[in-house]
């Protein structure tokens, strides 16, 4: 450690910062400690996490539960390569993911987060139709996705998301897909033409169930995802539902998948998996999509692996993680922050004086945007809403001119109302 430089000064000599221009971007806050929904500074000043720190702490921080399972876990079997051993934890938390899943699902497969669970996803799905080794199957290659979809940050992960900022230096080494538009009732026959006529060359369908995350916050109507669905289960497309984000209550049920009655035939799942303690991610898939993968013909293995594959901390951690989660506690504060947003949304709607445009909700998020010609990740108005916050002590992230609001479960009436008044005071943010 080198003696008289603050944390700061430490960092800005060393770190590069993930989704952040290295220049001229605002100076990175030093905390010392959180608890549940709040972050403390080096100074003491508290600062409500609005955004769940990237949608991953269902519970808040430093809860005890949690950290007394990673204490024991750690204490009993902290790692071993899952290729030749198993444990405890990794069984357990199959059984309950399993328990709590659409019924169709029936095997999981550990990685390390939500990319990784997505990569999985598809390379699964492609080496589905290649293990079965016919002129038909081989020509099931080719991946339909969603306009302003996001599924991580690897190059399996940036070919199946929108060509977008965060894809544009990789461009040419991303595999074609085939892009629907985001389900509406003008596109929706024109998009389920589209999946009869090329049904033949179609291996998967990958999509973020109702909500789109990091592609600003874009709702749908499950009515209409329910009929892409069907389509694709008739002409044996497999689909994948990219729950990372949307899973363990975010949108008032366990997973969105549940508001349809056709049921993914893989899941990815991570972030809240764990409630944010420590990485890992989870691709649950169906006995028929195992089915091919289930022979000594060692050709056709499914070579994928990561040295933390169900890593026994993580996944004790996860396990504690959905006992806290299916507490009679936290569902009545799922539900009690439903409620409290859904009247923001009210009020948002009934206040000709903001320039807040396309309120909305779903479950425990609201977003909204801020009328501006400028609709893109880029747009300068961000870290000018991001600042303001954080001076009023609430943290929030806006993905371009998208601000939205995806707390702790957690979180209290008054944490919230704060976060609301911080809302209203957008326009004076902006004009500083």
């Amino acid at each position: 450690m080198i003696p008289n430089r603050t944390i700061i000064e430490r960092d800005q000599a060393m770190l590069w910062h993930p989704y952040t221009t290295q220049k001229g971007y605002l100076v990175p806050i030093a905390l010392t400690q959180a608890k549940d929904t709040l972050l403390y500074d080096s100074n003491g000043k508290q600062y409500i996490d609005a955004i769940s720190s990237w949608w991953v702490t269902l519970h808040g921080h430093s809860n005890a539960f949690i950290a007394e399972a990673v204490y024991k876990q750690m204490l009993t079997l902290a790692h071993v390569s899952f290729s030749n051993f198993t444990h405890e934890p990794a069984v357990d938390l199959a059984e309950s993911l399993l328990h709590i899943l659409p019924p169709n699902m029936s095997r999981i497969f550990y990685s390390d987060n939500g990319s990784t669970a997505v990569e999985v996803s598809v390379k699964m799905c492609l080496q589905y139709w290649w293990n079965q080794n016919t002129p038909a199957t081989r020509k099931r290659k080719k991946i339909v996705v969603l306009t302003d979809s996001y599924h991580g940050d690897t190059f399996g992960c940036m070919s199946v998301s929108e060509k977008s900022t965060f894809t544009h230096a990789f461009q040419d080494y991303l595999f074609e897909v085939i892009q629907l538009p985001r389900p509406d009732t003008h596109t929706i026959q024109d998009s389920i033409n589209l999946l009869k006529q090329q049904a033949d060359n179609i291996a998967g369908f990958i999509y973020e169930p109702l909500i789109q995350g990091a592609g600003g916050m874009k709702m749908y109507d499950a009515s209409l995802l329910q009929e892409l669905l069907l389509v694709c289960k008739q002409l044996n497309i497999i689909c994948i539902a990219d729950e990372v984000m949307t899973g363990f209550g975010r949108t008032g049920k366990l997973f969105a998948s549940s508001y349809m009655a056709e049921q993914p035939d893989i899941i990815c799942l991570s972030k809240g998996l764990t409630g944010g303690y420590l990485p890992l991610g989870v691709t649950a898939c169906t006995h028929a999509i195992y089915k091919p993968f289930f022979t000594d013909d060692r050709t056709k293995t499914f070579y994928h692996g990561h040295s933390f594959t169900a890593n026994p901390v993580g996944c004790a951690t996860a396990l504690a993680s959905l006992t806290l989660l299916r507490k009679e506690e936290t569902m009545r504060n799922i539900e009690r922050i439903k409620g409290g947003i859904e009247k923001m949304v009210d009020w948002l709607k009934a206040d000709q004086s903001l320039p807040f445009i396309n309120v909305r909700s779903i479950g425990t998020i609201l977003a909204f945007e801020v009328a501006d010609s400028n609709h893109n990740y880029l747009n300068p108005i961000a870290p000018k809403i991001t600042a303001g916050a954080l001076a009023d002590g609430v943290f929030i992230r806006p993905l371009g001119n998208t601000v939205y609001l995806m707390p702790p479960y957690c979180i209290t009436d008054d944490e919230l109302n704060r976060v609301f008044e911080c809302f209203k005071k957008i326009p004076v943010y902006l004009q500083k």
